[in-house]
């Protein structure tokens, strides 16, 4: 059976979700259903500069369009992909990269060195192991139309996983001319090198993006390995559906009009598992630790007392009730370094408590001086999980008198709304909510969430001087031992300066038609290549 625009519109949809359903009418001009993949993600794509920004669904555009110096296999090393050769001298102070053959952007002109050292030059701007790499970094030139060098002041062991991280903002390889922007300002073209071309024709902001296969794009002879390996596209057409509504959603993945859903809500689980034409599977397996973000430049959260409120106030069992539901979908978390990193630890952590401890955390509000101040708090309307989250927050925030206000939008408006740094009175903000992997915890040298280097930190600006000189030293410890017990003082630090507080690891399954293989399962970022859609 196949549920049509119509009969959708019967069932009380609303008329913007309605105009995202696919269409029959769409699939005429596009190319064949079963080499078109129709997807509906976990939020909609409203920024496209993948340095610019580090929210998922920008990396995941950048991975379609752009390509990578490295990238990271299904354990984790690092293997080369648009390198072709690499070497580095025996001081271990050079590194010499030469181009593969046949790399060449969507414009048709080749891809340069000069290309590379540009985009390393703009991405080491906003990445927390970017600036670690340039302030190490004596020197990054070209040395012909193929071949470039980072030369540096003293030995970095972890160069070629920082090169190969898929923790955003990922070491994306753009146009010289669109990486000599300053990372300050969004690139406005989408030209990359990578296994598909953005189709600006088809591009319907709010309704679909669509992406087709680079026919000009030469993958790598190994075969697909994680994110490393041959990017071999086996479709010509992905289209990225906005639906909102999850219901809507798994309706149209019922009919057969989309074939793979992101993130649908656990309270549609038992429907899902009960059609034996639909697989749930969860390809993140670290799972997501969800957390809240405080600015750290604002009252009342410049203040460390009413940051540390906001470590007691947190009942994290509650919260992932409210945003989750399924307890089999979630955890509690402690450790700055996530539950299932090698660097999970538990040093520092006797502000958790089971139900949270409400009363120290107003305590704690009236030794930070808080006399009413408004307290901003983004909740994105589009987005179910932080926007429940959210909601739980300002409800728990007003049980202990603290003055807190939700400010609705769209996802896309909290991410633009985010990075300003004015008063709640001038458009400012106090709080919002998101998450990263598991796995990126244990990551403190290429997470940009785990920085506290004030206005050069990620969004809320915590400044820890003590603690950004541990994270300086862990790229070059030598031993697993040794970072484990710097992971230990770092979090011992942390938990005392506090610019993040823990909501929860929860676990995202994402549901697909069976038709539907080959998906590829690696945190952060869902790639789009080798997958495949067979006839129904």
């Amino acid at each position: 059976m196949t549920i049509s625009r119509r009969n959708l519109v019967k069932m009380g949809i609303a008329a913007g979700a309605a105009v995202s359903i696919p269409s029959v009418l769409r699939a005429q001009t596009a190319p064949t259903a079963a080499r078109t993949v129709r997807m509906v993600k976990s939020s909609d794509l409203s920024i496209f500069d993948p340095i610019f920004s580090a929210a998922n669904i920008t990396q995941e555009h950048g991975m379609a369009i752009y390509d990578t110096l490295f990238a990271l296999d299904a354990k984790f090393m690092p293997q080369p992909q648009m390198v072709g050769k690499w070497g580095v001298s025996d001081d271990k102070k050079t590194y010499t990269f030469e181009l593969r053959d046949a790399l060449g952007w969507h414009d048709g002109t080749p891809v340069t060195a000069a290309d590379c050292v540009a985009s390393i030059r703009r991405w080491g701007e906003v990445s927390a192991s970017g600036q670690m790499l340039m302030a190490r970094a004596s020197d990054i030139s070209k040395k012909g139309d193929k071949t470039f060098t980072i030369a540096l002041k003293e030995p970095v062991g972890l160069l070629l996983d920082i090169l190969a991280s898929p923790v955003g903002p990922c070491l994306f390889i753009m146009r010289e001319k669109d990486a000599s922007r300053p990372a300050s300002e969004q690139v406005t073209t989408n030209i990359g090198s990578g296994p598909f071309k953005f189709n600006d024709a088809l591009a319907r902001p709010g309704a679909s993006f669509t992406y087709d296969r680079n026919e000009k794009y030469v993958p790598r002879n190994e075969p697909s390995d994680g994110l490393a390996g041959g990017k071999v596209v086996k479709v010509d057409r992905v289209v990225w559906e906005n639906i909102r509504d999850k219901q809507t959603a798994l309706a149209a993945l019922q009919a057969g009009e989309i074939d793979y859903f992101e993130e649908p809500s656990v309270d549609l689980l038992s429907v899902i598992e009960s059609d034996p034409e639909l697989v749930l599977e969860v390809l993140n397996k670290s799972g997501y630790d969800m957390y809240l973000r405080m600015n750290c430049l604002q009252k009342p959260f410049d203040n460390v007392k009413a940051r540390q409120a906001m470590l007691y106030l947190i009942d994290q069992e509650a919260f992932m009730r409210a945003a989750i539901g399924n307890p089999e979908y979630f955890k509690t978390v402690t450790s700055w370094f996530g539950n299932g990193t090698p660097y999970t630890n538990d040093e520092n952590t006797g502000w958790f408590k089971k139900g949270g401890n409400p009363e120290k955390a107003k305590q704690l509000f009236k030794e930070a001086g808080y006399s009413g101040e408004k307290v901003v708090i983004l909740q994105p309307t589009d987005y179910q999980l932080f926007g429940n989250a959210a909601q739980f927050l300002a409800a728990e925030m007003r049980k202990i008198g603290v003055n807190a206000e939700l400010a609705p939008s769209d996802l896309g408006g909290v991410r633009k709304r985010r990075a300003k740094k004015d008063p709640v009175e001038t458009g400012g903000w106090s709080i919002f909510i998101t998450s990263d992997s598991d796995y990126s915890r244990g990551e403190p040298h290429t997470n940009v969430t785990m920085t506290a280097n004030g206005e050069n930190a990620w969004y809320g600006w915590p400044k820890d001087d003590k603690y950004e000189a541990l994270r300086a030293k862990w790229a070059d410890v030598a031993t697993l031992d040794e970072r484990k017990s710097l992971a230990r003082k770092m979090q011992k630090v942390y938990w005392d300066s506090v610019g993040t507080v823990l909501l929860g690891q929860y676990f995202a399954p994402t549901v697909r038609r069976r038709t539907l293989t080959g998906l590829i399962g690696m945190p952060d970022i869902f790639p789009m290549w080798n997958m495949q859609k067979a006839e129904a």
